[in-house]
């Protein structure tokens, strides 16, 4: 069986210190990443993520977007999730509010129907 790749997807880290060593935490893993330009925003997560079988849409995002950063991992096991939070912490990157791990529902969504259910799911935690 084909071992996955890991991927990360990444929105709105600017040229900053957090985008620096959270980029260099994830090269250190062998993670490859991909920045996610606003123009892709309605690309389904899983074409961004090179999955089979999701068609690109030819629809160019031409809005606002969202100001917050988000992470999206995809083939990586629940180990190696707490290895990089744990280096993250290690390494003082600041915390990364909204985080996803591609599964097979969120993988037909587009990035700002992601960050919508993201958003509800950080403001229901932050109220418990």
């Amino acid at each position: 069986m084909k071992k996955t790749q890991e991927l990360v997807l990444l929105y709105n880290f600017q040229n900053t210190e957090k985008a620096r060593k959270l980029k260099a935490v994830l090269i250190q893993m062998g993670i490859r990443i991909k920045n996610v330009e606003k123009g892709a925003y309605l690309e389904p997560i899983g074409s961004l993520c090179g999955i089979e079988g999701i068609e690109k849409t030819d629809k160019q995002y031409e809005g606002e977007g969202f100001p917050e950063e988000m992470l999206v991992m995809k083939g990586m096991s629940g180990g190696r999730v707490d290895t990089l939070l744990t280096l993250l912490r290690k390494n003082k990157v600041e915390k990364i509010q909204l985080k996803a791990i591609l599964t097979e529902t969120n993988q037909q969504w587009n990035s700002l129907e992601l960050y919508e259910e993201l958003k509800k799911e950080h403001e229901a935690m932050s109220k418990q």
